[in-house]
């Protein structure tokens, strides 16, 4: 099993909470552990897919980009700021 989470990708900008404090995510392992201890909303499709997509990065079976994209869609729909 290849497990690789500090795989890095263009960095994304998050603007998060109403206090307008920013996160910048460049990494797999990074954006677990945002979806999984820092995400204001657990039940949105978007979430649970960009969820599913961090495990198969971590095993090697899509790129980091494809993380990096689905944690768009996620913020998007969870109404997170997103700066590129």
């Amino acid at each position: 099993m290849k497990r690789n989470t500090l795989r890095p990708f263009p960095a994304v900008t998050l603007v998060m909470g109403e206090s307008g404090g920013t996160r910048r995510i460049n990494s797999v392992h990074q954006v677990s552990e945002l979806l999984l201890q820092h995400w204001p909303v657990e039940n949105g499709e978007e979430y649970v897919a960009a969820v599913r997509v961090c495990l198969e990065a971590m095993l090697g079976a899509v790129p980091p980009e494809a993380v990096r994209e689905a944690l768009i869609r996620a913020a998007r729909e969870a109404g997170i700021s997103v700066m590129q």
